[in-house]
């Protein structure tokens, strides 16, 4: 789902996998009410939202944890004015998040993506150092062949 020009992956649809369809809204009430995720929520608004309420995310943030604090997605979104994560009604309805609050919640809720992620990330930081090896042998080839030449010259 695309929502402002941004991706947003279906918490809902990632729940129904755990779960069966009437435990996914569980699933993500119970996700949103940690401590963590509040602090990752409020912390990934910082960074991405110049209109993210920081005083109401405060008063989240003091609750969390707390056997009587309860809170909906609906509600974090009205009172702290938040874009990373978004409430869809009605046919294709459902809870949405940009897709790094997606990760976050895919691995909250399954050690395997967990590990999946990890091992992803991984391969994908190898890769990288291979092409970075490249890169660094062409400009050190580069720069011994200046200092050669440079020196012939002299």
């Amino acid at each position: 789902m695309s929502y402002n020009d941004k991706d947003y992956i279906s918490l809902t649809d990632m729940a129904n996998g755990k779960q069966s369809e009437s435990r996914a809204a569980d699933i993500i009430k119970n996700w949103i009410r940690t401590r963590y995720t509040i602090e990752f929520l409020g912390t990934w608004e910082m960074i991405h939202n110049p209109y993210f309420k920081v005083v109401e995310f405060d008063h989240f943030r003091m609750q969390a944890g707390l056997p009587s604090f309860v809170m909906s997605v609906s509600e974090w979104i009205e009172k702290t004015n938040a874009i990373g994560i978004i409430v869809k009604k009605g046919r294709y309805g459902g809870t949405y998040a940009f897709k790094d609050i997606a990760f976050e919640f895919g691995t909250a809720i399954s050690v395997t993506f967990k590990l999946y992620l990890i091992v992803e990330f991984q391969r994908l930081k190898e890769e990288e150092q291979k092409q970075l090896g490249w890169t660094a042998k062409r400009e050190l080839s580069k720069i011994n062949y200046r200092i050669h030449t440079d020196a012939i010259k002299r």
